[in-house]
């Protein structure tokens, strides 16, 4: 995979090369500090994805992704969160906040190799010892423009509302314009698994299984086991089971 970083700061670009190091067969074409010189490279020849700081004197990051119109994938970089919007609306990769964790950043990199899933789950591990409540998404909220931080570790679970997804973290609700298909993929597949169409839980919340029922620290809520999912939920509880 080829790969070109942009940034204004050599700071930052050193950040994003060290930790590139831990991805197997990436190409750095260009780590630079000239936007413009790389969207020139970026045009003339095949660049996979792009690592884009959006605050540039030259320009900005968001309008290189226009310039760049799909030809290549991109992860925006910023130490700002509320590009998220406008960023996600550009339908770039991921956003990641500086500073960038380590695995943070191997979840964007895996969500910029879809076409090898396999390869990528095996080659890039995720440092265990890393918390996952660093880790967060963001997701775009009922209000328009609106993008809502939520830390991962948060999660209790997420439950299909037609055209919205409810999270229930913290004791809260929060409604985003997602699919439970677009959560499943977003969602760490180590700590999340779907249950049923219109339920995804969090692993480490589960207390209890009774049945078809499954009981989750921190709510009440009703969670069905599916019996399309049955099959897989089991398997992974299995796993866990001292007999």
């Amino acid at each position: 995979m080829t790969c070109v970083i942009v940034d204004d700061e050599e700071h930052a670009l050193a950040v994003i090369q060290h930790h590139l190091k831990q991805v197997p067969n990436v190409q750095v074409v260009s780590a630079t500090t000239k936007p413009l010189e790389a969207l020139q490279l970026i045009n003339s020849q095949p660049i996979d994805l792009v690592f884009m700081d959006i605050q540039m004197p030259e320009i900005s990051g968001l309008d290189m992704v226009r310039a760049i119109n799909g030809r290549s994938k991109v992860i925006l970089t910023t130490a700002y969160s509320e590009f998220a919007a406008e960023g996600f609306d550009l339908e770039v990769v991921d956003y990641l906040l500086k500073p960038i964790s380590l695995p943070r950043f191997l979840r964007a990199v895996q969500r910029a190799m879809p076409t090898q899933p396999a390869v990528a789950s095996e080659s890039i591990q995720e440092p265990s010892q890393e918390p996952l409540e660093n880790d967060y998404i963001f997701v775009k909220t009922e209000l328009k423009g609106k993008m809502l931080k939520i830390n991962i570790g948060d999660i209790d679970y997420v439950e299909g509302m037609k055209n919205y997804v409810a999270l229930h973290h913290n004791g809260t609700r929060t409604l985003a314009l997602l699919t439970m298909k677009a959560m499943e993929e977003r969602l760490p597949s180590k700590q999340f698994i779907r249950v049923h169409k219109s339920f995804i839980i969090a692993l480490p919340k589960i207390i209890a299984i009774e049945g078809n029922q499954i009981l989750l620290k921190n709510t009440k809520a009703d969670i069905t086991l599916g019996d399309t999912y049955r099959s897989a939920f089991h398997e992974r509880m299995r796993k866990k089971l001292i007999q």
